[in-house]
């Protein structure tokens, strides 16, 4: 067999709490900012789709992982949903939530399914989104003490833990590029949002070192390697400041313990600097995580500036580079990105050589298609692109291992269609579609290709 992997290599897929089990009424369940925003800005999801239209997985759980065990999964990565664990996001357990997350464990470890288990996929509670949310220091401490709760209810089963999902995320889409609720559009805002959600982090795995659990904790990050145009001096420098900005900024952070010192003088020159107190920077230094996961699905090519920004308009990481748009490249026209399975090695070289070969796992990869219907033949999606994607990503991540990256397992994004951020279900992702007239879940020609790889530790 050409790309053979160890025999320990976790192989499944992720979601999360709101894609697939959704706003569920009468059990308890307080709302997040996705099922406010999905009816009151209803304008900006994809067909209107809301929050209460998702995979089922809240309902169909148990038959789920029945179906990830007909496809070989060793583990799953999904999220706790922190307003449906606690309602008012401070305080009183949903004793519901609690049965739903004990019985969806316990039937993943029976199947031989390993849960990873993640405390935050860009959930905010709606009751403490109108206190601030991550702006509110006082967020963080609920965090921690939601967090804890977790630990606590779960963590005698659970061994796999991810603080956050994306950390860059509510921070660079909920204020600053105006794509996540509260819409808002200002960097140091921004700013603040990102220093307080990794101090959440800290205070979690704080948490989670004095209960002495046995398992791991870690994050997971949304890494897009960075690739300048030329040579170029001017292009270098792009590239350096967008890493900077959208990599560095939490990568070292979390895998360094402190924040790059350039990016401090950065944002000291715009008066863009948010408030970090002396505290904070001895928890940044003191935390240290177990386990890395990296989501991949494009890279950013960029090039000097073209333009001098307008200096009354809002401070962006964008007044230092442009997207350079390179001839040849290769797209997936449905999600209007690039496809670069090259990507996927260069993380890890990356992890390797910058973030002393930190052991981790690829949390997320995959290519949502639109239209994807029109390849059902004899009732199945003969998704072969899929295939094709998986491959070419799994061959560069297989040579990277042979290199020596500490890679442990890969999770493809999705196990079954789901809602998505916006987009609802205009791009389908999943091992296994979903009619979302009768919420029927058929496999994908791709699940029993993934199921072969599995069973076969590899592939020719």
């Amino acid at each position: 067999m050409a790309f053979k992997f160890p025999k320990t290599f976790f192989w499944g897929a992720a979601s999360s709490a709101t894609q697939a089990e959704g706003r569920q009424l009468g059990d308890g369940k307080g709302e997040n900012i996705w099922d406010y925003a999905s009816k009151e800005f209803n304008y900006r999801f994809y067909e209107g789709v809301t929050t209460e239209q998702t995979s089922l997985f809240y309902q169909d759980y148990h038959a789920d992982i029945e179906k990830m065990q007909a496809i070989s999964f060793n583990s799953f990565r999904t999220s706790i949903s922190w307003s449906r664990l606690i309602p008012e996001g401070t305080g009183a357990v949903n004793p519901k939530a609690v049965t739903f997350y004990n019985e969806m464990i316990d039937d993943m470890l029976a199947r031989g399914i390993e849960p990873f288990i993640n405390l935050y996929h860009f959930d905010m509670p709606l009751v403490l989104q109108e206190k601030g949310g991550f702006e509110n220091r006082e967020v963080i401490e609920a965090y921690k003490e939601y967090a804890k709760t977790c630990f606590e209810l779960f963590g005698d089963r659970v061994k796999y833990w991810f603080t956050f999902n994306e950390p860059m995320i509510p921070a660079e889409a909920g204020y600053l590029h105006d794509r996540h609720y509260p819409y808002v559009v200002d960097f140091k805002r921004a700013a603040t949002v990102l220093h307080h959600i990794i101090l959440a982090h800290c205070e979690a795995v704080k948490s989670y070192r004095e209960l002495e659990l046995e398992g791991k904790i870690g994050i997971i990050m949304d890494v897009i390697p960075v690739y300048p145009r030329s040579q170029n001096p001017a292009d270098l420098y792009a590239a350096e400041m967008a890493d900077l900005f959208y990599t560095k900024s939490v990568n070292d952070a979390i895998l360094k313990g402190k924040y790059p010192e350039k990016l401090k003088e950065v944002l000291i020159e715009y008066d863009q600097l948010p408030e970090v107190k002396n505290a904070d920077i001895a928890l940044i230094a003191a935390t240290k995580i177990d386990l890395l996961g990296i989501n991949y699905y494009r890279p950013r090519r960029v090039k000097a500036k073209e333009c001098v920004p307008n200096p009354q308009g809002v401070f962006s990481p964008e007044w230092f580079f442009d997207e350079y748009i390179m001839p040849g490249r290769r797209m997936n026209t449905s999600r209007g990105i690039e496809i670069y399975p090259k990507g996927i090695y260069d993380i890890a070289k990356k992890i390797q050589t910058e973030y002393n070969n930190i052991d981790w796992f690829v949390s997320e990869n995959g290519i949502g298609i639109e239209g994807e219907e029109a390849f059902i033949e004899n009732g199945m999606v003969q998704d072969d692109y899929r295939i094709e994607f998986l491959k070419e990503h799994l061959r560069y991540l297989h040579q990277a291992m042979a290199e020596g990256s500490n890679c442990l397992g890969y999770h493809m994004w999705t196990f079954v269609d789901c809602w998505s951020w916006g987009n609802a279900y205009k791009n389908r992702y999943g091992f296994y579609r979903m009619d979302l007239k009768t919420g029927e879940k058929t496999v994908k020609k791709s699940g029993l290709w993934f199921k072969e790889l599995i069973e076969q530790h590899g592939f020719d």
